[in-house]
């Protein structure tokens, strides 16, 4: 069986937009979903609407994939989602460690979605002793001294990182060092790694700010009492003013992108 050490998503090497590539996990979800209910082919607007998106951004994506549908009929089910599964990498197996069993680390362990996913969690890994050797999702913990012999022989190229803030970096720095080359970050901090490393930031805390801001916002606008300053949802404009210039900055990773979040 492949593993995601010698084997690398054609993605960039076929020029598609990283864009685009960060929609194909929403249209293959999509896409599973209409598989699993036998439905054969699917138009683009209706595709485009399961996704939340349009259907002209659809068409443009599924462009660079070579799939143009076929008039009246719309597209293949199966075939795009055995495409874009090939595209993202999903049709070998990716083994993952995930490094910080806490209360985040062991959900994430139990989530049952990696696997049908094309990833499979290789190791557990934590730096509290007493965990060593406790099964978590049937998976026994090994301790962090152990680390760069876990992905050296598991072959590991993806690593998630669960734990506290202070000890992000020197885990992210012990992962690329062993040869990890992208990483999912769970940390509430910011992580620095060298050229031809990916971090995605997935920041729980940040997408609730968002979210409230917004809450916010649709509140709308009112007057502050007796003639005072504007208020919205009861807190004074200069106060919303700065919360949307934060939260302005914040919507960006690392890397440029917008946070995102595992989907289901």
């Amino acid at each position: 069986m492949a593993t995601g050490r010698t084997h690398r998503p054609a993605t960039r090497s076929r020029g598609i937009p990283e864009a685009t590539v960060a929609r194909l996990p929403l249209y293959l979800r999509a896409l599973t979903a209409l598989s699993e209910r036998s439905v054969p082919t699917v138009s683009s607007e209706e595709l485009a609407a399961a996704a939340g998106v349009n259907s002209a951004k659809l068409r443009k994506d599924f462009s660079y994939l070579g799939s143009y549908g076929t008039r009246g009929v719309g597209y293949d089910v199966e075939y795009l989602v055995y495409q874009i599964s090939r595209e993202l990498g999903l049709t070998q197996d990716w083994p993952v460690v995930i490094v910080g069993i806490g209360n985040l680390g062991a959900a994430l362990a139990n989530y049952g979605g990696f696997a049908s996913r094309g990833f499979r969690v290789a190791a557990l890994i934590d730096a509290d002793p007493a965990m060593a050797g406790k099964p978590v999702a049937g998976i026994a913990v090994q301790h962090t001294d152990e680390l760069e012999h876990i992905i050296e022989s598991n072959g590991v190229s993806i690593g998630v990182i669960a734990t506290p803030a202070g000890a992000a970096q020197q885990v992210c720095d012990r992962l690329v060092a062993a040869g990890v080359t992208s990483i999912l970050n769970f940390a509430p901090t910011v992580l620095t790694v060298p050229d031809g490393v990916d971090v995605r930031k997935v920041d729980l805390s940040i997408e609730l700010q968002i979210l409230a801001f917004h809450e916010q916002r649709k509140a709308g606008e009112e007057t502050g009492p007796e003639g005072g300053a504007p208020t919205t949802s009861g807190r004074p404009a200069a106060v919303v003013a700065a919360a949307e210039a934060a939260v302005a900055g914040d919507r960006k990773g690392p890397d440029g992108d917008v946070p995102a979040v595992m989907p289901a």
